[in-house]
């Protein structure tokens, strides 16, 4: 098996270029473009799920379609939603702290 080049990952950074140029006005998001996955490009939006949010609409990802999970030991909220752009897979990721509880507040009853 030969090694990756990066000619391999020509329809990911095409992607990228088009998304950039589509939606020009969205927030930036973090990219990741790896030879493991030459046919998916990831967006990540961290500290602000206002930002995914924008691009989960842009893109026409369903709400009902995004997956939520909690990391770090219950510290960080993981939005997670996929979608096919100009054939090339999209993987949406949004990270937020989730604030800790504040010490001798409880839930009204």
């Amino acid at each position: 098996m030969s090694a990756p080049t990066m000619s391999g990952l020509s329809a990911a950074v095409t992607v990228l270029a088009s998304l950039m140029a589509r939606f020009p006005d969205l927030p930036a998001v973090d990219v990741h473009v790896s030879t493991i996955f030459p046919d998916q490009v990831e967006l990540s939006a961290h500290n602000d799920l206002a930002v995914f949010e924008a691009w989960r609409e842009a893109l026409g990802i369903d709400p009902w379609a995004v997956v939520h999970g909690v990391q770090s030991r219950g510290t960080t909220r993981v939005l997670d939603a996929h979608a096919v752009f100009t054939g090339i897979r999209l993987r949406l990721v949004g990270y937020a702290a989730i604030p800790a509880p504040v010490a001798g507040v409880g839930v009204a009853s």
